[in-house]
Order: structure tokens, then sequence, then C-alpha cells
């Protein structure tokens, strides 16, 4: 059965096993998560000669189509994850919404999880993130615990209006995030504090930009970065990333990698991490860090097709502990736009248009059905050593455009 032959190996890292025949395999990677994360995954495990096996939320999710093997079962529940981790050599994730208890009892059973639950809290909880990039010295905004609307109040007259309300666990893309202007906005969280506390509340940071830090770490501590992106945000949703972020002074973007890579180090990060950052010129370091995603990351798609490295496969030689990729850019300048539903419900229909228009775009559509605002896939475009960044974004958009609303 594949998975057995190595579970005596977790702490040492993955190396290819013997089944019962004696011949050479290669290992199971198990994706807990069937979103458009394990979906890309899997073009990079078959090129690499890996076994992908992905625990699905519903057998209609976006990666169920791109692998052989996608049983549907909840996430939330012990003994389905110690089910679905029986067969395979490494178990790692699309989302960060797994129970950290559950990870813990994983690992007592002898499952190689990657990342470890210690380091996958830092994504799971920002209160426990805030914590620990303030123990690492590294630029935070003004930040704190808050279980009371007096608390709010308390934090605003002392780091100034409006502040940011947000819910430490389960928001993303937007979600789970409050702008209060004034104090007498803080009574609209009153019913917020029923759902959760405590709350985090930052301050409302004064930043030119937005930056992506996206590194990649083994166990055995081999990390490496990419280049720090510029990512642009529509509505809390990603819309763009340009990379490497332009005109980005070289102080900051040395610091903001350093950052990440201190990060991963010291929380014992394996696989992909992202540290999304505000640029913030005139106060020093020139950058604070906004938060951690413990996966592959939307600000990291560009790297698919415009590093010699993409996100995915790095992922993957991560988890299992294989040497990691060079991650330099393809060009002087990458592009990657996300498209979200809109009008066309047949997306298909929009390629000859699409492709046409430009190409040299390479599109990624996730396999979802078309809701407005859902996130449904992105194209990459790798401009020419003529192109400046603004051609190069405007081939990125016609193309999703033109995918987005069928003409």
């Amino acid at each position: 059965m594949p998975g057995t032959g190595l579970r005596e190996n977790a702490k040492a890292g993955i190396a290819t096993h013997l089944r019962y025949s004696g011949t050479v395999t290669f290992p199971v990677i198990g994706v807990v998560g069937g979103g458009q994360l394990a979906r890309m995954m899997a073009p990079a495990a078959v090129a690499l000669g890996i076994h992908l096996h992905v625990l699905a939320e519903a057998p209609d999710v976006s990666a169920v189509d791109a692998v052989a093997h996608a049983p549907v079962g909840d996430y939330r529940d012990l003994e389905t994850l110690r089910k679905f981790a029986r067969d395979v050599d490494v178990l790692t994730f699309d989302h960060e919404h797994v129970p950290n208890e559950h990870l813990q009892a994983l690992i007592a059973d002898g499952v190689n999880v990657q990342p470890r639950p210690d380091a996958l809290v830092n994504a799971q909880d920002k209160l426990v993130m805030r914590a620990a990039i303030e123990r690492l010295g590294l630029p935070n905004p003004a930040w704190a615990a808050v279980a009371s609307v007096a608390d709010i109040h308390a934090f605003g007259e002392a780091n100034g209006w409006p502040v940011v309300l947000k819910m430490p666990r389960g928001g993303y893309d937007g979600k789970g995030v409050k702008v209060l202007r004034s104090a007498a906005d803080a009574a609209s969280a009153a019913d917020w504090f029923e759902a959760m506390k405590p709350l985090l509340v930052e301050e409302m940071v004064d930043f030119s930009r937005e930056l992506s830090a996206l590194v990649a770490r083994t166990p055995s501590g081999d990390a490496r970065a990419w280049p720090v992106a510029e990512s642009i945000q529509v509505a809390g949703v990603c819309d763009e990333v340009i990379a490497p972020a332009p005109e980005l002074p070289a102080e900051v973007e040395a610091a903001a990698e350093s950052a990440a890579l201190r990060i991963a180090e010291a929380l014992g990060v394996t696989g992909v991490m992202a540290a999304e950052l505000f640029e913030t010129p005139g106060r020093s370091p020139g950058y604070l860090i906004n938060e951690l995603a413990m996966r592959p990351h939307n600000t990291g798609h560009w790297t698919m097709d415009g590093a010699i490295t993409g996100q995915f496969e790095q992922h993957l030689r991560a988890v299992l502990d294989l040497p990691l990729g060079a991650t330099d850019a393809l060009g002087d300048v990458v592009v990657m736009k996300n498209f979200l539903g809109g009008a066309n419900q047949d997306l298909f229909s929009a390629y000859p248009k699409a492709l046409a228009a430009e190409p040299t775009v390479k599109v990624h559509s996730y396999g979802k059905s078309v809701r407005p605002g859902r996130k449904i896939g992105h194209v990459n475009v790798i401009g020419s050593p003529h192109d400046d960044v603004a051609a190069v974004r405007a081939r990125a958009t016609t193309v999703a455009n033109i995918i987005r609303d069928g003409q």
C-alpha cells in the first residue's frame, strides 16, 4: 500500500520507497482541500511523477477533475483525516482551516504533516501571527486583542481612528474585516464578539501599495525566495500581481525578502509561504507585515509561467524535502490577472477570441461554476524586453476581460 513504507521516515524526510514487489515507486502526497490550489498542484505532480491524492469537500470542487484519487470527506472530522492519511507519505494543504488539534493527533499517529501545525497556526489565527511577528522584532502595525467595544474605543483613542477590526480565524478575501472610522462605529462590532472573542484590532495603515514576499522552505532548512511582487487588491480580493514589484527600492526589497525568509525559518515553515506586506514609504523599514499564508498563494500564481520554478512545483519539492528549484523570473516583468465570475457563463466560448487577441498570454481556469465575483481563473503574461509594465498589464487585462464578459 502506498504510504506505509515511509511512515518511519517522517522526521528524516521523504525518499523513494519500495512496494511489496520490490519495485521502486514514487511517493504519494495527500492534499487536504480540493480547491484551485490543489488543482494547480496536479500538473506539477504529474511532471515529477509524484502521486497526488486530494481530500475533496464535495464531488464538484476544482481539484476533482484534475486528480485520479479524490475521495470526498469532511476535513473537520478526525477519523476522515486519519483514513485519508493512511495512504499518503506526506500530508499538506489547499487551505489553513483544518483544526490544529486534529493535525497534532495525526502527528501522534505517525503521519508526516507539512507544514507542521505549530507553523500553520500562524496562518490560522491572526492574533498568534501578530504575536509571533512581534517576538521576531519585525514590523507590525499597532495591534491589540480586544474582547469588548470598550476595548476598541481604548485602542482607537490611543492609536487614532480609523481602525481595522478582524476576526482572527476564518476570514479571507476581505471577509471577516471591518473598518471602524470613529468611536461611534465601534458599536457596530458588538455582534462580532458574540461569534468570536477576542478579536484583533489594528491601526489603519497609511500605505502606498501592497507587496507579496513569497518563499519556500524544506524540513531540512533549505529556503529560497522569489522576487518581491506588487499585489493589487479590489474589494478585498487580489485582482492583479506584477513581478518584480515596479520601482521598489532595493533596500525595501532586500528587507522584505529577508523578513519572509526569517519568518519561515523561525516558525519552522515547510512548503510555500506568502508574507503579504504594506509598503510604507517614510516609515522605516519601508514595509509592515499584513498577513501570512502557509501554502501556495494567489500572489504567487505568476510563478507558474513567469519563474524557473513555479510555486506549485516548489511546494511539492519542499514538503518532500527535495532540493528546491531556482526562483528567477523569466522576464523583466510578469503580470498575473485574475478573472472573476461575470456575464459570461460559458467560459470556453470566449477562448477563440481571447487566445487570438493575445497569443503570449497563458490562461489558467479553475473548473468552477460561474458566480458573480467568484475567483474562477487567472492569466499570466511575460513581458518582452521592449515592453513597459503598462503594456504587459494591458495584454493580461484584455484576455481576462474577454473570458469574463464573453466579448
